[in-house]
């Protein structure tokens, strides 16, 4: 059962909070690094995108929580589905997320990737893009990241909603989920290069 919805969009830092909530006990945490090159999943989720809840349900199956795409597209559905469920939305200032965003899940190359993928994958993308996900310019998309944002912090209770930057830590986390801070440092995964790195190896065929 659902229990933590990551109502953030990626390059938020959500592989940093993917590997925060596991480290707390909220894990397995879903992430898009579950659905692509998983035909399976990605079909699921391609239904999910189009109105159908039982394929939702099982998208989530077995999962703690959801970070990233394409759950954050969804959060409103994941609500509904698990209404005990607390909505975790990771933020950055809406400049930097597009100077990000540009690098890496705005990149051309990704086509290229999303090809290698199969049919699965090219219709999966074409459902995202019906939510927005799309890149059509910077004012278009910081606008679409600025409006989700606003949307979910409107829409859920306060006392259900973090508004969350990774580089706060673990303090206003652990706090919201009422768990003790760990004694480990927070992560600190996936960052541009990091991005980049792994879709040159995919293409590599490595």
């Amino acid at each position: 059962m659902v229990e933590v919805i990551g109502a953030g969009f990626g390059r938020t830092g959500t592989m940093s909070v993917r590997a925060a909530l596991e480290a707390l006990g909220r894990g397995p945490c879903h992430h898009m690094a579950d659905v692509l090159g998983e035909p399976a999943a990605t079909v699921r989720w391609t239904a999910a995108l189009r109105g159908d809840r039982e394929a939702l349900r099982a998208a989530v199956a077995g999962y703690r929580a959801t970070a990233d795409f394409p759950g954050c597209l969804l959060w409103r559905e994941l609500l509904d589905l698990f209404p005990d469920a607390k909505v975790l939305l990771s933020v950055r200032d809406p400049e930097s997320w597009y100077r990000s965003a540009v690098r890496t899940i705005f990149d051309p190359v990704l086509d290229q990737v999303f090809a290698k993928l199969g049919a699965e994958t090219t219709e999966f993308v074409a459902a995202l893009a019906e939510h927005g996900y799309r890149h059509t310019g910077r004012d278009a998309a910081i606008a679409w990241f600025t409006r989700h944002n606003a949307e979910v912090a409107a829409a859920v209770p306060a006392e259900k909603l973090l508004v969350y930057e990774v580089r706060e830590g673990w303090e206003p986390l652990c706090a919201f989920l009422g768990v003790d801070v760990p004694p480990e440092s927070f992560p600190r995964v996936n960052d541009s290069g990091d991005f980049t790195g792994t879709v040159e190896r995919f293409l590599d065929g490595g």
